[in-house]
């Protein structure tokens, strides 16, 4: 199963993202067997709204689902938006080299 813009509509400027993210995030600190083989992607979350100014948080909220959960994903491009900038905003996101790879390299099963 994948969660499209790691549980939002886009952007992450609405705190009922944040709490909606962080329920799944509990389930998986609890290991619940529910969220084997549950993926987030984070198609429009960078670029959207007060992002930068969530950087941050938005770069813990990826770590603490854990790295090889996250996918990356474009959508919806537009003039302004067009995958090029989705890419650039992306890695605009305060995470590691590492972890950028890590993402980048991830590829959700049913695509296997």
């Amino acid at each position: 199963m994948q969660i499209a813009h790691l549980s939002g509509a886009g952007g992450y400027d609405d705190p009922k993202i944040d709490e909606a993210l962080c329920v799944f995030i509990d389930a998986i600190a609890k290991h619940d067997q529910r969220m084997a083989g549950v993926y987030f992607d984070i198609s429009g979350i960078a670029g959207i709204g007060q992002w930068k100014e969530r950087g941050e948080l938005i770069a813990t909220r990826i770590r603490q689902l854990g790295l090889k959960r996250v996918l990356y994903g474009s959508d919806g491009a537009t003039p302004g938006n067009t995958l090029r900038d989705s890419w650039t905003q992306f890695r605009q996101l305060p995470l590691s080299d590492a972890e950028f790879r890590t993402i980048e390299e991830n590829i959700a099963p049913h695509m296997k």
